[in-house]
């Protein structure tokens, strides 16, 4: 099984020194928080480091080159996400991108296309991770690559007979649960047990910034242009009408995606905890279950998985609460 792992990737004209620009792993590794912090991507790990340094303290800046922050979310979880950060005073730029960047007395300059210029302390490089897969002699040895990537079946088969591979060098989500059901995958697979392969769109996604992100499925965009606009509907249910988010003093939603007269095909949600919601969202998308037959569940009082449930209640035509 081949499972080398992935590394912190970066853009031409990003020089990583590990002191002034530097990646996650280096910002794990600081001792210190920074004064002033510019990330350049404004994806997962890019929001995540920079609503942790908001928290501690720094002044934050986000540059993106695409349109809006977590570009690969819901749409409608951008916009919720862009306007908490802008409460919690982390300034961001989007759709534009960087020219170079210059060392100073006291940290960094970002220059931009737009020749503004932005000043920090430290610069983090936050544009995703590459599969680790330089010097290992795969493609020597007849492993079939893609960009760096090893290509696999859907049985996580290689070319190659008997040798399979697994987690971040594997063409899609890179995340720590998809690796380890990988492996779990391939052991049952050597051992005859016939598993059944994984479906890339159940495995769920949170990112843990403030407040958090959580999905699973297909967003509204991505369902409309799999199954065309007429035949997708979406909902949201707002977490003001949830009396536990109320206590948490959280603002956001929860949004269903379902396919006409179908089951749900993605559940998208942002607020403080909604990470520890992800577990029913996966099952109802796994099932593929009707709305009608979610909203059955009986949610206990006062918890957050009720915005679940009544999320599936608006979605089947019988809201209870509406705000």
């Amino acid at each position: 099984m081949l499972a080398t792992g992935s590394y912190t990737r970066t853009l031409p004209g990003l020089d990583v020194d590990g002191e002034r620009v530097i990646t996650s792993d280096h910002a794990l590794a600081l001792d210190h928080v920074p004064r002033s912090v510019v990330v350049v991507g404004g994806g997962v790990i890019g929001v995540e480091f920079a609503s942790a340094w908001r928290s501690m303290g720094a002044e934050v800046t986000i540059v993106e080159g695409l349109p809006r922050l977590v570009p690969a979310e819901d749409a409608a979880i951008s916009k919720a996400v862009e306007r908490a950060f802008r409460r919690r005073g982390i300034r961001f730029r989007t759709n534009l991108r960087f020219s170079a960047v210059e060392r100073t007395e006291q940290g960094v300059s970002l220059v931009l296309e737009s020749g503004d210029r932005i000043a920090a302390d430290v610069l983090l490089v936050a544009v995703g991770r590459g599969p680790n897969t330089t010097g290992t002699g795969y493609e020597e040895n007849g492993i079939r690559m893609e960009r760096g990537y090893v290509r696999t079946d859907e049985r996580l088969r290689t070319d190659v007979a008997g040798v399979y591979a697994a987690g971040d060098i594997v063409l899609g989500l890179q995340l720590a649960h998809r690796g380890f059901q990988h492996g779990m995958f391939i052991a049952e697979d050597i051992a005859g047990l016939d598993p059944t392969p994984i479906d890339e769109l159940a495995i769920p996604r949170v990112t843990y910034c403030e407040p958090q992100i959580a999905s699973v499925g297909l967003t509204e965009a991505q369902a409309q242009e799999r199954l065309g606009a007429d035949a997708v509907e979406a909902v949201q249910y707002d977490l003001a009408g949830n009396g536990k988010s109320q206590i948490l003093k959280t603002r956001g939603f929860v949004k269903l995606v379902r396919e006409k007269g179908g089951p749900v095909i993605g559940v998208h949600m942002v607020g403080e905890r909604v990470g520890e919601l992800i577990g029913e969202a996966q099952l109802v998308y796994s099932l593929k279950a009707l709305p009608e037959e979610a909203a059955r569940f009986v949610h206990a009082h006062p918890t957050q998985n009720e915005a679940l449930g009544e999320a599936y209640l608006l979605l089947a035509g019988k809201p209870l609460h509406v705000h």
